[in-house]
Parts: structure tokens; C-alpha cells; sequence
């Protein structure tokens, strides 16, 4: 087995904190955890904390794990994060309705705020409510017959050009940016089971939430349903 499939790499970042965190996949058991407290600076002068505290801990990661650091989720604590809500409504003539309903109104919706915000790139797309013939649902009641349908969207969307910024740092050490993630978001699930937002985040990344919906590259492997319909669609 690759021994790099056994860990996962968090960086943690928010105004006052820096985290890099490594836990092992399976047991969430946490290998090596790193923190560095610094006042509230302006964006420059934390992308150049956070070059520092990269130079001084992803050499000593990787002799404390024999391997290589080849990329890291960064969960970020961050005004910058713009949230998007939007609804559509669909007709559906009594038929009854499922998973591969959804398709076409996500893929428009998700679509709509690319187009609109082109300078923001969607970190999480969660379905917020489905209203089914005016009775509301947090979940799809599957195969209930309907003659209409509406979805309540949530995007929280990051601007690119600071996805770019870390993206730079990060590639100076050979590391790839895997995904991001909001902290505000993860830190909704935090429960006694998902004692710290490492382990949350982990579960999360999983599909922990059924209603988020994943865009994922064609190369990636899917995990589920809604990964599978923006596999197609991307």
C-alpha cells in the first residue's frame, strides 16, 4: 500500500492562528500537530507568515513521516468567504421524484454563480432545503410523487486570487492545495464523535453531509451520486 494514502495534511489559518496538522486517514489518530500565534496582520504579511512557518515545518513533517507532504486541505477562518443563496423552482406533473431530478437545477444554479461571480471560485455547494409541492424537507424524500419541486442553494465562494496566493506559497514546497475549506462551516459538525475540525474536516471531505454537493475533477474518483452528476458536468 502507498504509505502517502495512510495520512492527510491540514493547514489550518485564521487572523490570529496557524495550524499544520497531519492525521492518519483511518483512526484520525493526529501524527504531528504545529501551531504558530501571530497578531492580526493584513493579508500580505500573513502570506508571508505562513512562507515562514511553511520553511520551518514541511521538512520536519516529512522526516517524522519517512514520506513525502504532496498536497494539504487548508480549512480557513476568513472574512473573505462570500456566501451566495439562491432558489430555483422546478414542474414535475405528478411524477415521482428522485436523485437524477436534481441534476439539470443544480448544474444551472451552479453554473448561474459561476458565471455571475468570476472572480470567485465555490469552496462548499449545500442544499439548504427542498420544498416539495410547499411542504419543506432537509432531506430528498425519494420516489415521493410531486408536481413541483423547488431547492434552496447555498454557495460559499473564496475569491481566486487569494486560492492563488496560498497555491504559490505552497507549490514553493512541492504541496498542492487539495481542497479548501471553510471553518465556520466544518465547525457546524464538530460533535463529541468529531472531537477537533481536523478529524470534522476529514468526515466532511467524506460526504459526511449528504447535502453538499462535491465538484470534482473528471480524474478524481466519485464518492457518491452528487459527485457523480458534476463529474458529467464540470
Amino acid at each position: 500500500m502507498n504509505e502517502e494514502l495512510k495520512f492527510e495534511t491540514y493547514l489550518f489559518i485564521d487572523r490570529k492562528k496557524l495550524v499544520i496538522c497531519v492525521i492518519e486517514k483511518k483512526t484520525f489518530e493526529v501524527i504531528f500537530k504545529e501551531e504558530k500565534l501571530f497578531d492580526d496582520h493584513n493579508e500580505d504579511s500573513k502570506l508571508k507568515i505562513l512562507d515562514e512557518f511553511l520553511a520551518q515545518n514541511i521538512l520536519k513533517i516529512e522526516k517524522n513521516l519517512k514520506n513525502f507532504v504532496k498536497d494539504t486541505y487548508i480549512i480557513l477562518d476568513n472574512r473573505e468567504f462570500f456566501p451566495i443563496e439562491i432558489s430555483i423552482k422546478k414542474d414535475h406533473n405528478g411524477s415521482p421524484i428522485s436523485q437524477e431530478n436534481l441534476i439539470n437545477p443544480l448544474n444551472v444554479l451552479k453554473n448561474l454563480c459561476q458565471f455571475n461571480f468570476k472572480d470567485k471560485k465555490i469552496i462548499h455547494m449545500l442544499i439548504e432545503n427542498y420544498q416539495i409541492d410547499g411542504k419543506d424537507y432537509s432531506f430528498l424524500p425519494e420516489n415521493l410523487k410531486c408536481n413541483s419541486f423547488s431547492l434552496d442553494i447555498k454557495f460559499i465562494c473564496l475569491s481566486k486570487n487569494l486560492i492563488e496566493h496560498y497555491g504559490s506559497i505552497l507549490k514553493r514546497y512541492h504541496v498542492l492545495v487539495n481542497q479548501i475549506l471553510n471553518a465556520e462551516y466544518i465547525k457546524q459538525f464538530q460533535d463529541q464523535q468529531n472531537p477537533n475540525i481536523y478529524t470534522t474536516a476529514s468526515r466532511i471531505i467524506s460526504g459526511y453531509n449528504n447535502n453538499e454537493i462535491f465538484l470534482v475533477n473528471k480524474t478524481q474518483k466519485n464518492k457518491g451520486f452528487f459527485e457523480k452528476f458534476f463529474d458529467l458536468f464540470s
